[in-house]
């Protein structure tokens, strides 16, 4: 059974489902693999507008898988900071995609599960969706996840989630940040493409633009350097094909030529 499931609509919607339901779609060693060489070969195709991650099945991702974390505990210190790498990687790969991404978050997603949905750009739950951040449980840490988590929902929140391993519902990791939207189940898919419908509304080179305009802000001071930068960003924007596109339509009371309507699906 492949791990990972792929295919792109016709609007250019990448959908990625894991595919490991009999263990909840927890990582192992060959799942962190194939994730890291879709998300390297997807990067930098052009005709992609967004992804949506979501496990099949019942849960998002459990986390580390139960096999996979017996055989590294008998492993040396440098084969496990290695394998944990390769984790820290996919995961910033999964991070720094120049399109928009979702976490369409089904059900469970504890440990890696919940790094999944943190390192997303939009993150929605169902009803069914729980969090938990369980490894200090288990005298661990949740490290390669840190960065992503601690972005999501803030250092005092993350304190009470990696300190008590308490699990969280959708609502709750609602209100701490780490969910953007919530939903009933039978609302979900429709909450999901009015976000999709959202983001193609944007010019494909704004939206990587955003990202990236996103990236450099974050954490720099409100410095004459700074201010010169966003000037020029905002300035080189106006100059694009892109720009000129849709600032005509918006003054003409028209749809932009990126606006695509056809939702037809195709296996990748």
């Amino acid at each position: 059974m492949e791990n990972l499931l792929k295919k792109i609509d016709s609007r250019g919607i990448y959908y990625l489902n894991i595919n490991r339901p009999q263990v909840m779609n927890a990582f192992d060693e060959n799942l962190i693999k194939e994730l890291d060489i879709c998300l390297s070969e997807i990067s930098n195709n052009k005709d992609i507008r967004a992804l949506v991650l979501t496990g099949e099945g019942k849960a998002f991702s459990a986390g580390g898988d139960l096999d996979w974390m017996r055989r590294m505990s008998g492993v040396s210190h440098e084969e496990n900071q290695s394998d944990a790498m390769k984790l820290a990687v996919m995961l910033k790969k999964l991070y720094s995609l120049p399109f928009p991404t979702i976490a369409a978050v089904n059900g469970a997603a504890f440990g890696g599960g919940v790094g999944l949905v943190a390192a997303c750009d939009i993150a929605i739950g169902n009803e069914y969706a729980k969090f938990s951040l369980s490894e200090v449980r288990l005298g661990l840490i949740p490290a390669t996840i840190s960065p992503y988590v601690v972005r999501a929902v803030g250092s005092r929140n993350a304190r009470y989630l990696f300190l008590t391993s308490t699990i969280i519902s959708s609502e709750e990791a609602f209100h701490m940040g780490l969910l953007h939207q919530h939903a009933k189940n039978e609302d979900f898919n429709s909450l999901i493409e009015k976000n999709i419908d959202n983001i193609l509304k944007g010019g494909p080179k704004a939206l990587k633009s955003s990202k990236e305009l996103i990236f450099f802000v974050e954490g720099k001071d409100i410095d004459e350097v700074l201010m010169m930068e966003t000037a020029k960003r905002i300035a080189d924007a106006r100059a694009t094909n892109e720009g000129k596109e849709g600032t005509e339509a918006f003054l003409n009371k028209r749809k932009p030529n990126w606006q695509i309507n056809d939702k037809k699906n195709i296996d990748s």
